[in-house]
């Protein structure tokens, strides 16, 4: 899909592209300790149509001794992701995970060990997580071979996917910024209108004392 361009427009354009250009060279990477049980969850902002794989390692700690060990056979991990519409996946995998996101917004992805055998006491489970999405997500080696690319048209296929998620992801942030414009707008309204409506209410509220006031000293 092409981009139109006004000449007022292209500093601010190409700021933009500069901007999430230094944010999709990013990479996510977790490290935390879990109990038996324990389930822990993060949150990432995903643009729709966009790609999202998790690699994860995870070891034992004794606490006692202060040491790490290789994790066991019977330690798996459960990963659940939960789109911005409270749709559930349930993604088991065992060192990988991966999904395709259908709606832009915050997923919600929760992690939860599971052993066949209790863990001994003194012991925690350790993970270390790396997440990419969209282009990153391409392994351009085997992409290479299976379709016998050349190094030129292996940059061009590249330089197109990172395009395309450069193009994805302005939508999405303009998409924020106009959902903030209008929180905003409604926020400043009600400041606007509060006092307003609470001396209107007030005004009523004395009127409606006084008149009670006048109908006792009558009778």
């Amino acid at each position: 899909e092409a981009i139109e361009l006004v000449s007022g427009s292209l500093p601010r354009f190409m700021l933009e592209v500069f901007l999430v250009n230094c944010c999709l060279g990013l990479v996510s990477s977790l490290y935390f300790h879990m109990t038996e049980g324990e389930q822990k969850c993060f949150i990432e902002e995903i643009p729709a149509d966009t790609v999202v794989v998790g690699d994860y390692w995870t070891q034992l700690y004794d606490e006692q001794k202060r040491e790490y060990l290789p994790a066991t056979r019977n330690l798996t991990l459960s990963v659940a992701a939960r789109t911005p519409t409270d749709e559930v996946w349930v993604l088991y995998s065992r060192g990988r995970f991966n999904f395709t996101s259908f709606t832009s917004g915050e997923h919600k992805i929760c992690l939860q060990p599971s052993l066949s055998q209790p863990l001994s006491a003194g012991f925690i489970v350790v993970v270390c997580m790396d997440i990419r999405s969209g282009e990153r997500t391409n392994n351009y080696t085997e992409i290479q071979k299976r379709e016998l690319l050349t190094q030129l048209q292996l940059r061009v296929r590249r330089l197109s996917a990172q395009v395309h998620d450069i193009h994805k992801e302005l939508i999405y942030s303009r998409s924020r910024e106009k959902n903030f414009l209008v929180i905003n707008h409604n926020v400043n309204m009600w400041i606007y209108w509060w006092p307003i409506i609470r001396s209107v209410a007030g005004k009523i509220t004395v009127k409606d004392q006084n008149r009670h006031l006048k109908t006792v000293d009558l009778n």
